[in-house]
């Protein structure tokens, strides 16, 4: 029997629980698919679902491709006899194995505190702070290590980047591993990385005929590595088609344009294509609203951005709370096109980019999305600002 693609099989799936959509079935449906890393099979299984959702809705969608280099760890650490400990590598370090007694290097990686011990051909392990971590990386190859670990100074796990390439591995551990580290002590780092070009895509949709939309309702769908994502930001996500859904069969879809960015975890990567690849519609637009991280209470709900928006978003929802401006997430690359934003965001819960990011509260998501739209009703009654 010839198989079907999985674009078939997924949207088939789609058209057939059409009539029980809702916030409810559709993050049931995408955690299934598990972690949504750009370029991973998960997150185009989360893609054709959610277009598919769409286009049930009666909207057309198209994908917009992209590519982008980027660092990937493929499972790095340090043993130190039995023991297993986890880590990450340092963004554009080299990959490598090494065996030798751990050095603890009094300080963060200065010349002056590597002239205080001998870490030729061992692993050296130092603090977080003070110098970037590239010069920490250059100190250490001076004094002649062969690896460098990296302890951060915060509870956590360490996620840095180099900026440039330095000739030994670099592992980043949180405090406790970093305890675990003892001067003397044969430990084994082990960085394994690999570097290559990714394939990101946004699904756009909008009503048909619709060319110049005023109003652009976004969100990100990729999450980072090993972490579900249900909060960041299948909660964005899930946001950004519920208003397609409530806007399905009213004038709001005649002028609202909805996307599903990718790549967001790596720098904005989708965003930062869109308004590069679409300049006259970008131009076109008097709001842009972005939802991140919007489906579990760490703060009320807050906005921040246009201080027009804010404003507005503050008088159509009582008790509605700001936060300062930001630029991680998918606005920026609007607001530095120019284009006015309103980021709608509940705060950086305990799971951030953890493996337990497995749950985001629906009526939270339905809040956000009310929200949102009172907002949407107050903007159109007001006259529209040049700009």
């Amino acid at each position: 029997m010839p198989q079907l693609p999985l674009r078939a099989v997924l949207g088939a799936l789609v058209l057939m629980s059409t009539a029980l959509a809702s916030v409810e079935n559709d993050l049931g449906a995408v955690l299934k698919f598990g972690p949504r890393v750009a370029g991973s099979p998960a997150n185009e299984q989360a893609r054709t679902y959610l277009e598919g959702q769409l286009r049930a809705l009666g909207y057309q969608t198209r994908r917009e491709s992209f590519s982008y280099p980027r660092f990937d760890d493929l499972g790095s650490g340090v043993r130190v006899g039995d023991q297993a400990l986890a880590g990450l590598a340092l963004q554009g370090t080299v990959g490598g194995e090494v065996t030798a007694p751990a050095v603890r290097v009094p300080g963060v990686g200065t010349p002056e505190d590597f002239r205080g011990v001998d870490v030729r051909g061992r692993v050296a392990v130092v603090a977080r702070g003070q110098i970037p971590f590239v010069q920490k990386a250059r100190n250490a190859l001076a004094a002649g290590a062969a690896g460098l670990i990296v302890v951060n100074n915060v509870a956590g796990a360490l996620r840095g980047t180099l900026g440039d390439r330095v000739g030994l591995p670099v592992l980043g551990v949180t405090p406790e591993v970093g305890a675990a580290l003892r001067g003397g002590q044969a430990v084994t780092l082990r960085v394994r990385v690999r570097e290559g070009e990714v394939r990101g895509v946004n699904v756009v949709a909008s009503r048909a005929g619709v060319g110049a939309p005023t109003l652009l309702f976004g969100g990100h769908l990729d999450s980072v590595p090993g972490a579900p994502g249900a909060n960041d930001n299948l909660s964005g996500s899930l946001a950004v088609l519920e208003i397609a859904r409530r806007a399905a069969n009213t004038p709001l879809a005649a002028r609202s344009l909805f996307v599903l960015f990718d790549g967001e975890e790596d720098g904005l990567r989708g965003s930062a294509a869109f308004v590069k690849e679409n300049p006259a519609l970008v131009r076109g637009l008097r709001a842009m609203f972005n939802f991140d991280m919007v489906g579990v209470n760490v703060r009320p709900l807050a906005v921040s951005g246009d201080p027009e928006l804010v404003s507005l978003a503050r008088q159509s929802t009582r008790g509605l709370e700001t936060f300062p401006p930001s630029s991680d997430s998918d606005h920026a690359s609007f607001a530095a096109a120019g284009v006015p934003v309103l980021f709608f965001h509940r705060g950086l819960d305990p799971n951030y980019h953890q493996p337990g990011d497995r749950v985001a509260d629906p009526a939270l998501i339905r809040d956000t999305v009310d929200a949102a739209l009172r907002t949407v009703d107050t903007l159109l009654a007001a006259p529209a600002a040049s700009r």
